[in-house]
């Protein structure tokens, strides 16, 4: 193992660490290449600053109490929370809600989501996709796209990182795959499975530079047998990892103790304990999303505790949104403040909604027919309510949006044309991002 020496600093899982962060074995002189380095390939580097935070809500959270509250509706509907006047005249939200309510005119409130497959899992909200009948390697994330189109924009730091830990349920800790795109543009993960610290002992970046150019030669014969474009991504990985190795701004970027304690304290802390099978509610994250970003990642994807509430809608719903609150608005209000809100679009969602009937526990169940979504930041037109549903929440009344609508407008103001932009899947088929045909950019926010 190669180690890098660096100051000890705290990660956002509490876990103290050495700088350089949590890479993995990287092995010299012919061995193996750093197999958890999933990075980007010389794919054309641009000056684009643009990016995208993309929040995970997982298990469904319930659209009714969050952002389309039906105060007209029955008891058994309405629930226990309240609607509350938002900085937008005529726009009301929850009452879990009141940091986002004085800023809803930089957000964006989509309450008429349709389009979900039901499946417990991350993938529809990453890809913009529907998991089933895939084309061959699985379509790509969003931020395993960024990688390929636009590549990292600093070569010390990744294109694509996924803060989201490990979770009981696997498919809700999913930061992101890069399908027909290869491993070359998987995301990088910091909480990832099998890290271990890195330190430096002594190695200089020239002879760092001189392990590479042997390592190169040694590889060139594999490489050239090699036809499944893994060792293509091994190339990829090399390129990152001495990047990152002869660098400490990758690592500087997840050392949130680097923040003044007031800008901390306005995220909150939270805690890194898993929520059942869900994901853990830490705060730092949002923060350490911003961090990275501005360090020039492209695409941070996270995810925010466990929004499955069969039972307990409510108490959960009092402990759990407030902190939502405080850090997503921390979050576009930093983003504001440092110039970076025009640029960096953000997307909060789950997989699907809650049944509009409280249940006999106290909770609601799965109901993928309808949604809601927060969108903010990205240069879109924001301080508006799009679409709705009826009275009682069980079905979109009017203007429905699609999934792939909001990847179509998030790769818009990022600025991918959708109707020209192909990408070959592992046979080799040029594929769309999207049904560019079908789904359109948001009308409303473009």
């Amino acid at each position: 193992m190669l180690n890098l020496n660096g100051p000890k600093f705290k990660l956002c899982d509490g876990l103290t660490r050495r700088s350089v962060l949590q890479i993995g074995s990287l092995a010299m002189g012919g061995m193996a290449l750093p197999q958890l380095l999933q990075a980007e390939q010389a794919t054309g580097v641009s000056n684009n600053k643009k990016g995208v935070i993309m929040v995970f809500l997982p298990g469904g959270p319930p659209h009714q109490d969050m952002w389309d509250i039906k105060t007209d509706a029955p008891a058994e509907i309405r629930g226990e929370f309240s609607a509350i006047d938002t900085n937008v005249p005529g726009i009301q939200i929850g009452e879990m809600f009141p940091r986002i309510a004085q800023m809803a005119d930089k957000c964006a409130f989509i309450r008429s989501m349709v389009g979900a497959t039901g499946s417990h899992h991350a993938f529809q909200c990453l890809t913009g996709n529907s998991d089933r009948q895939q084309p061959p390697g699985g379509w790509p994330s969003i931020g395993s796209v960024l990688s390929k189109v636009y590549g990292s924009r600093d070569p010390a730091v990744p294109a694509f990182v996924g803060l989201s830990p490990k979770t009981g349920h696997a498919p809700w800790g999913d930061p992101g795959q890069p399908g027909f795109l290869g491993v070359a543009h998987a995301p990088f993960q910091p909480h990832g499975e099998g890290m271990s610290d890195m330190t430096l002992n002594g190695i200089s970046a020239d002879r760092l530079g001189d392990r590479k150019a042997v390592l190169s030669s040694l590889d060139t014969f594999r490489r050239k047998a090699d036809a499944s474009g893994m060792m293509e991504g091994m190339d990829a990985f090399s390129q990152q990892a001495f990047g990152i190795l002869t660098s400490s701004k990758l690592a500087d970027a997840l050392d949130v103790e680097r923040e003044p304690s007031e800008v901390r304290d306005r995220y909150g802390r939270g805690t890194s304990k898993l929520v059942a099978d869900g994901g853990p509610k830490l705060l730092d994250n949002f923060l350490v999303a911003r961090r990275l970003i501005e360090s020039g990642v492209r695409c941070v994807t996270l995810c925010f505790s466990r929004w499955d509430w069969h039972s307990g809608n409510f108490k959960r719903g009092r402990e759990d949104m407030p902190m939502l609150d405080q850090a997503l608005s921390a979050l576009i209000e930093d983003l504001e403040q440092r110039g970076m809100l025009d640029d960096i679009s953000v997307c909060v969602w789950g997989e699907f909604g809650r049944t509009p009937k409280i249940n006999s526990n106290g909770g609601r169940d799965h109901w993928p027919r309808v949604s809601t979504a927060l969108l903010a930041g990205g240069g879109m037109r924001t301080g508006q309510v799009i679409g709705s549903t009826n009275r009682l929440g069980e079905y979109a009344q009017d203007r429905p949006v699609h999934f792939q609508e909001v990847f179509a407008t998030l790769y818009k103001q990022l600025g991918i044309n959708i109707d020209e932009l192909t990408l070959n899947d592992l046979q080799g088929r040029p594929r769309y991002l999207i049904d560019h045909n079908l789904h359109r950019p948001i009308r409303e926010l473009v």
